[in-house]
């Protein structure tokens, strides 16, 4: 819930507005209770006008806020439209979570709706035979509002220039996906292991027998959230093995096998049990409309190979912003390599595996960043450069049991190099730069192939 409540537009403004009609209910009858008590010196910073004026100063203020709040909601929706169409509709949830553009929104409706609802305190002294009254603080700060709304609007116009440049972007994402990584996977001095104290290999994780129960998705939609805790009691509480194959961000069919479960005693589950393990499971593996960063560790790479495909895309034809995607990609999985990317191991208390959660390996993740790209940008040498130092550095960073899917990589790029139209010059270039990636996996970094 606070995941989606982040990325909507409406949570801040609601509770801005909400705000606002307190204070303005609440602090004019303080003016009154209080308006005769103040001091001198701070009556001279109040507002000091009369009745009319007062009520012509708020109906000003909340007429103009409204033309600004419609504004800022047209640029908004403007530059949600751009960040679709230009770059990628994934984008959107980075735009939307911009605490900046949220706590705008509700600057300025915050104060259309304290002004409107100061508004209706003032009186002349012709209403009902009461006498004129002047709410002098709530004018007052009606008015500091609306100096604070303008300062507002003229540093959203600016920061929402800065948003739409996609170096900003992706800049975003990468600062997101780098924030996942780190929730989400350990090091790899923390990972999952039978006695890291003692240095043991990590446990393999266990396979489901063929007798296995098969647990199959209740709801159709992207995988988005697992409850790790409520499948790990389940599991102790029907004495079983539980098995999720997909893993956050897998798109689900409901109806279709998405793990197994089997006991771990070795007898048949009884007829209770298999629907209990079936109805529970799929309550614990949540989808949603669309993938989202809670527990989706390619989220991020995903986002910023749409930005590589859409800029290599005929409509667009940017292979410099492919580029830079592809920068930002390459330190991502730098950073992947260093942490635990297997299978997730819940145990009981007695240290038995009970829960294996599937993760993408570095295969997955590393095709996700660079295939399509590779694709799109087949006849591209700055892109065909770029992939191969991302694996260049890749290759530096990791550990010999990562190699065969750099390895793999690698062959698709010289594939794709040798079947393209190039001349001999960048061939040339394009060679030097793939031998490099293969001394890299040996441990050795060329100087000179980095430019």
């Amino acid at each position: 819930m606070r995941d989606k409540l982040r990325v909507q537009l409406w949570p801040l403004p609601t509770l801005g507005v909400a705000v606002a009609v307190v204070a303005g209910v609440g602090l004019p009858l303080l003016d009154g209770r209080f308006q005769g008590d103040m001091p001198s010196w701070l009556r001279t910073y109040l507002y000091s006008g009369t009745s009319d004026s007062a009520r012509s100063v708020l109906a000003a203020i909340a007429g103009s806020l409204v033309t600004v709040t419609a504004l800022t909601f047209s640029l908004t929706v403007l530059t949600l439209q751009l960040a679709s169409s230009q770059f990628s509709p994934r984008l959107l949830r980075t735009f939307t979570a911009d605490r900046y553009v949220q706590t705008t929104l509700a600057l300025f409706l915050a104060t259309f709706t304290f002004a409107l609802t100061v508004l209706r305190s003032v009186r002349t002294g012709e209403e009902d035979g009461r006498s004129e009254f002047v709410p002098q603080v709530s004018v007052t700060v009606a008015l500091v509002l609306t100096l604070a709304s303008l300062l507002a609007l003229v540093l959203f116009l600016s920061h929402l220039a800065r948003e739409i440049r996609v170096e900003t972007m992706m800049t975003s994402v990468h600062s997101d996906a780098d924030r996942t990584l780190h929730r989400l996977l350990p090091e790899k001095r923390e990972a999952d292991s039978g006695d890291p104290a003692a240095g043991n290999p990590p446990v393999a994780p266990p396979e489901p027998p063929a007798s296995a129960l098969t647990l199959t998705a209740g709801a159709s939609g992207f995988l988005t959230q697992v409850d790790e805790a409520a499948l790990l009691n389940l599991a102790v509480e029907t004495d079983a093995v539980v098995v999720v194959d997909r893993h956050p961000g897998s798109s689900l069919i409901a109806g279709t096998p998405m793990g197994a479960a089997w006991p771990r005693s070795g007898e048949p589950f009884s007829p209770g049990t298999r629907t209990r393990l079936a109805e529970e499971v799929s309550g614990a593996v949540r989808t949603g409309a669309e993938r989202t960063d809670l527990q989706d560790v390619g989220f991020g790479l995903r986002q910023l190979t749409d930005i590589a495909a859409k800029a290599l895309s005929p409509g667009i034809n940017d292979p410099t912003t492919a580029v830079h995607a592809l920068s930002h990609s390459s330190a991502l999985l730098c950073e992947m390599v260093g942490r635990d990317l297997g299978p997730r191991l819940l145990r009981d208390d007695h240290q038995q595996v009970r829960v294996v959660l599937r993760r993408p390996d570095l295969g997955d993740l590393l095709g996700l960043a660079v295939d399509q790209p590779l694709r799109y940008g087949a006849a591209e040498p700055a892109v065909l450069a770029r992939i191969a130092m991302l694996l260049r550095e890749l290759a530096w960073c990791s550990t010999p049991e990562h190699n065969p899917p750099i390895t793999a990589a690698l062959a698709r790029l010289r594939s794709t190099i040798d079947a393209g139209d190039l001349d001999a010059t960048e061939r040339h270039r394009l060679a030097g730069l793939t031998e490099s990636v293969g001394e890299a996996l040996a441990g050795r970094w060329a100087h000179g192939h980095g430019h």
